[in-house]
């Protein structure tokens, strides 16, 4: 059986081969990567590294030849190439080279959801529906990691604000949707979709979270989008589109995109997640 990842230099990349590495033999990992030099120092020695970008079909079906069970990590919107041509590449590519198994990193709901950036995972399911080819969605909620900015500069005695009101996220970290995308790879039985989140939580509990860790009040408090638009250009010097995708994000929080109760992340984990508190310990002290 030969297993492979896309991505495979990202830390949702690199998570997901150290766990697939517990459980495989290394000659049974192919890691699909853009660059083979960061490759080599970043990725274990023993496993196999072939070089394909999404952006060149040819490349990514030579890289996926005799590929059984495909990690297929979605790309970064914003890149030259627009991300559901990426993504359609993949797809084209896997069922050009006969992959029998496709499990791709989605988004929460992806097939209902109406924020623009569920847009581009939607269809990217829907393609590959089409080819036939045996899948699994993971529709991953939020990272923590997402909120490392938050949380210095909470940490630093900032205030923290936001504009999501009482919307909830289903924070996780990327490690642990990480693993759980590897064991839905290696499983004999896996579902069609899985809704991944971790507990629903609120900003402001985030930021009680953030307040208890620097030991000292923190001024935490939801604005309207165009007060934390001022204030993320004034006080942070973003610039007007850092500040649109940031308000777009808490729009879709706000209106409740990202309040999600399900199991299904402890379920295939077997374990239960860490708290709020654990999550922002470990961001705030890991190697990234």
């Amino acid at each position: 059986m030969k297993y492979a990842v896309t991505g495979a230099t990202g830390h949702f990349g690199q998570a997901a081969i150290t766990n697939l590495l517990k459980h495989v033999a290394a000659n049974e990992i192919v890691a699909i990567v853009r660059d083979e030099v960061k490759a080599r120092k970043q990725l274990p020695s023993d496993i196999e590294i072939r070089t394909a970008a999404y952006d060149h079909p040819a490349d990514l079906a030579t890289a996926f030849s005799g590929i059984d069970r495909l990690l297929f990590v979605s790309s970064i919107p914003g890149r030259e190439m627009p991300r559901l041509q990426q993504h359609l590449n993949v797809v084209n590519a896997a069922q050009q080279a006969g992959v029998k198994f496709i499990a791709y990193t989605s988004y929460p709901h992806a097939n209902t959801a109406t924020s623009p950036l569920s847009a581009d995972h939607r269809a990217t399911e829907t393609a590959i529906v089409k080819t036939g080819i045996a899948h699994s969605f993971l529709r991953n909620n939020w990272y923590m990691e997402n909120e490392i900015g938050l949380i210095q500069t909470g940490l630093m005695g900032k205030p923290i604000v936001y504009s999501a009101g009482d919307g909830k996220v289903g924070w996780a970290l990327e490690r642990d949707y990480a693993e759980a995308a590897a064991l839905v790879l290696l499983s004999d039985q896996p579902k069609e979709v899985y809704e991944f989140t971790g507990q629903p939580h609120t900003f402001s509990q985030l930021g009680a979270v953030i307040s208890e860790m620097a030991q000292k009040h923190a001024d935490v408090r939801s604005i309207s989008d165009q007060d934390y638009a001022n204030y993320l250009r004034d006080e942070d010097g973003l610039d007007s589109k850092s500040i649109e995708n940031i308000i777009a994000i808490q729009t879709l929080i706000r209106n409740g995109d990202l309040n999600e109760q399900s199991s299904d992340l402890t379920d295939v984990l077997r374990r239960p997640l860490p708290t709020l508190a654990e999550m922002v310990k470990q961001v705030t002290t890991e190697d990234r």
